[in-house]
């Protein structure tokens, strides 16, 4: 059976909903605490490709730091990236990824679609 992963952060309900249907459906799932184990720049662009969002669509926009880095007006993927890489709070969550397809996860039925 191929491998899921899943950007999980168990301090937010959507992401332990997300956990908990996937156990649920007997997946083998490789769990990334996105919080303490950042995903590199590279993981962030291929992420990016495969759920066919840009940067902005997979940040966090309510953050405060999102607010404090001034981000809305920029229109720089690298930059946007790089503030994920640094403030990995930004990443929204959760996303799933399976082979070489990925959703994030809100509502919850969207997994369905790579599955």
């Amino acid at each position: 059976m191929e491998k899921i992963t899943i950007w999980h952060n168990p301090r937010c309900g959507k992401s332990r909903d997300a956990l908990t249907y996937l156990e649920d459906k007997k997946f083998d799932i490789n769990i990334v605490k996105y919080l303490d184990e950042t995903p590199s720049k590279e993981e962030i662009k291929n992420t990016l490709k495969l759920l066919g969002l840009s940067a902005k669509e997979l940040m966090r926009t309510k953050e405060d730091i999102y607010k404090e880095l001034n981000l809305k007006d920029e229109t720089s993927e690298d930059r946007l990236i790089e503030a994920m890489v640094k403030n990995p709070k930004l990443i929204e969550r959760p996303v799933v990824i399976k082979g070489k397809k990925a959703v994030i996860a809100r509502p919850l039925e969207n997994i369905d679609k790579i599955l």
